[in-house]
């Protein structure tokens, strides 16, 4: 799947049958977490669909998030309580299924003096969040046992709170395994393929899409391509997409910022949540695959052409927040490794304050053109199968809903160099096809300074659809938020494994190096 030649093949696939016919029945465009949602859920009920995306999967909010599935705790405090209810329950089956992939994580919900909420108000909430999970997962702390247990607060003014679960995910592997699932059920999916124009009938009904090939080096080739049912699951940019139909715009985009710090210098066993000094919004210390994710901010963005990046504003918000709950660790901007910022789409109410705009999604049919946009992470399967509910008069009524993820194979032959915790994650980003790195038992050692395997970097470059360094090094394996100076420490053996795997020649790698190098310090590194 993805192999070297996937494009030519796909695209051999797209044009128009004879006579007007559509062939296919369902044109997404996105291949974010929404677009990959829909994907899985047409091709599991028989839907024969094509999914594009302009950039590479997950390229835009969907890998730039928090890292977190979860209910939106936060969200009851705005009133959201239909958000966090769907919320809740989708966490609660993604942890089930998606074991390795979706892992519950521990927050430890810290008190600060003059923080808006009194001690008790928190726990409240935390009720309320376990209520519409149907369990009972949180406990008061003492500043001692929170000290205890999250060792960096004890130089801070901490009044103690509470311990609560949410979940965490890599976001961009979540979105990759749904893809690859969804391919396998019969969907079919290309990166680097951008919607470049809605085709209509003669009464002004969406028909199908010009589609454009944007893949670097390519020949630039273009095709019609007809469908009964086009998609418009751009997320962020879906009013770019409506604009072509002359709709006002309806979403507002807002920009989240996130900073990466190593484990020695932010050492956390669980997360930490407290509200921020400035303006008591909740900001996350985060351990993730080896580093602590520190975010994030909710600030207008402006234009979309551009890859989105922190600003030395947002640095110093988040910097002024980490220095509330951690002072003795003295953070500043030469501890971080790296930053990435995503943008949210969310609709647009008008609200002065752009964290209390809802999260909810929302669906629109605008002459045969359907839209989905706003929403969470979290929540991708419902809104699928909304999104797909509004077009059951063309698809038909989808049967009932079905597994997440398919089931993972039981009888894997691991080398004895990949532990039991190893096991684990590399069975829930890979589902099924689990067994190709464990029989890849020459590189199945860990990437040095990162968990990531050797082998991942190997099957990355060979089977999952890598057309450019940054869809390796960002995306697939996340070396280049995970490691300082991009990774580029190790850029002599990643070039000696992938290079063969990807096909390139040496011009073509030195292009993509140095590409590389340019994105990640535009939009991934420290502001200074």
């Amino acid at each position: 799947m993805w192999t070297c030649g996937y494009r030519d093949q796909i695209w051999s696939r797209l044009a128009a049958t004879g006579g007007g016919e559509a062939p296919w029945d369902l044109l997404i465009i996105g291949g974010g977490i929404t677009g990959a949602g829909i994907l899985g859920e047409a091709a599991r009920h028989g839907i024969k669909a094509l999914l594009v995306e302009a950039r590479d999967f997950s390229s835009g909010t969907s890998s730039r998030s928090t890292k977190l599935v979860h209910g939106g705790l936060r969200y009851l405090r705005q009133g959201q309580f239909l958000v966090t209810r769907k919320s809740v329950k989708e966490r609660e089956r993604l942890m089930a299924e998606g074991k390795g992939l979706v892992d519950p994580l521990g927050f430890s919900l810290a008190a600060f003096p003059g923080d808006q909420m009194p001690k008790w108000m928190y726990g409240v909430g935390l009720a309320m969040y376990d209520a519409l999970a149907w369990k009972w997962a949180h406990e008061a702390q003492s500043k001692a046992e929170m000290v205890h247990r999250i060792p960096p607060l004890g130089s801070s003014a901490v009044q103690g709170g509470y311990r609560y679960f949410d979940a965490q995910t890599d976001d961009s592997r979540l979105v990759l395994r749904v893809l690859r699932e969804a391919v396998k059920h019969g969907g079919t999916a290309i990166n680097y393929v951008r919607a470049d124009k809605l085709l209509r009938t003669a009464d002004g009904k969406v028909r199908g899409v010009v589609l454009k090939d944007m893949a670097p080096d390519g020949n630039a080739r273009t095709k019609e391509v007809l469908a009964k049912v086009v998609i418009n699951a751009t997320g962020a940019w879906a009013d770019e997409l409506r604009g072509e139909l002359g709709r006002e715009k309806r979403l507002r985009k807002i920009r989240g910022s996130h900073l990466t710090f190593r484990a020695y210098r932010l050492p956390l066993p669980e997360a930490v949540s407290l509200l921020h000094p400035r303006d008591r919004r909740a900001v996350f210390a985060i351990p993730w695959e080896g580093v602590t994710i520190f975010g994030t901010t909710d600030v207008d963005h402006g234009d979309l052409s551009e890859e989105p990046c922190i600003s030395q504003s947002e640095t110093e918000y988040l910097l002024e927040a980490a220095t509330k709950a951690f002072p003795g660790l003295e953070l500043t901007e030469k501890d971080i490794i790296s930053t990435w910022s995503g943008v949210r789409p969310v609709i647009d109410t008008g609200k002065r304050d752009p964290s209390k705009e809802s999260r909810e999604h929302a669906i629109w049919k605008e002459d045969g053109l359907l839209t989905i946009s706003g929403g969470k992470l979290t929540t991708f399967v419902v809104m699928a199968r909304d999104a797909l509910a509004a077009v059951a008069e063309e698809l038909g009524e989808l049967g009932p809903r079905t597994r997440i993820f398919d089931e993972e194979p039981s009888d894997i032959a691991w080398p004895s160099s990949i532990d039991a915790a190893a096991r684990l994650r590399l069975t829930g980003r890979f589902g099924s096809e689990v067994g190709d790195i464990a029989k890849d038992t020459e590189l199945a050692h860990a990437i040095p300074g990162s968990i990531a395997l050797w082998s991942e970097l190997r099957m990355a470059a060979r089977a999952e659809a890598v057309v450019t360094l940054d869809d390796l090094l960002l995306r697939r394996v996340r070396l280049g938020l995970l490691l300082p100076n991009a990774g580029l420490d190790h850029i002599d053996t990643i070039r000696k494994i992938a290079q063969p795997e990807l096909g390139w020649d040496d011009a073509k790698w030195e292009r993509q190096l140095a590409a590389y190098k340019t994105v990640w310090k535009k939009a991934y590194s420290s502001p200074k």
